[in-house]
């Protein structure tokens, strides 16, 4: 089993920059892909972006050219870097393995202002 804990949320102003980190820890072996999510209020948990073992990563179009997936294989960590942020993209972020199981942590907020 793998634990996912997310962290680097914040309130930032349209056009900002935040950097999210996700530290896994558990059976590291059993991934082979990671994946972050976000969810605003009244809306269904979006995916964002995929990074596989390889370091191949993908993107909803949303967050295309202005979103990366990097990640330290050393410290365990992924991490989502933001740029150009828009009021839309204010939600909850979560990384997963993916496909994603049911087993969801707290997220981290991120708010941007207009």
């Amino acid at each position: 089993q793998v634990q996912l804990v997310e962290s680097g949320g914040g309130l930032v102003q349209a056009g900002g920059s935040l950097r999210l980190s996700c530290v896994a820890s558990g059976n590291m072996f059993s991934i082979n892909a990671l994946c972050w999510y976000r969810q605003s209020p009244g809306r269904q948990r979006e995916l964002v972006g995929v990074i596989n073992r390889s370091g191949i990563t993908r993107y909803t179009d949303s967050v295309k050219g202005r979103f990366t997936i990097s990640r330290d294989s050393a410290k365990n960590t992924v991490y989502l870097n933001m740029n150009s942020l828009k009021p839309e993209d204010t939600a909850v972020y979560y990384c997963n393995v993916y496909p994603p199981g049911n087993n969801w942590g707290q997220g981290t907020q991120v708010t941007v202002s207009s």
